[in-house]
């Protein structure tokens, strides 16, 4: 008989680090390239603002599978707390 308070087993996810994705976010004045990077997983990613070239460069030294832009219809429905993006911050004021 299982004991209901047992911690289940741990199943470590097959993570295959060698994909490497870009999806290009926004810019800023021409100057810069606002993108998400991510290591095998999409929804998974860091945001990273880049010169164009230096942009590229990344992308062709990682060998990024470059991502089709966010539709609105991927948002979640229901916003959250966790619903938000580091260029959010640009439009939010911080109480101190």
């Amino acid at each position: 008989m299982e004991h209901v308070d047992a911690p289940l087993e741990l199943i470590p996810a097959q993570l295959d680090t060698r994909q490497r994705f870009v999806r290009v976010t926004g810019s800023r004045g021409g100057q810069f390239v606002e993108f998400d990077f991510a290591l095998g997983e999409p929804e998974i990613f860091v945001e990273l603002i880049l010169t164009p070239e230096a942009f590229a460069d990344f992308c062709a030294v990682h060998q990024a599978q470059v991502l089709p832009p966010r539709e609105a219809d991927d948002a979640p429905q229901a916003p959250s707390d966790w619903d938000w993006r580091l260029t959010d911050a640009t439009q939010t004021r911080f109480r101190q």
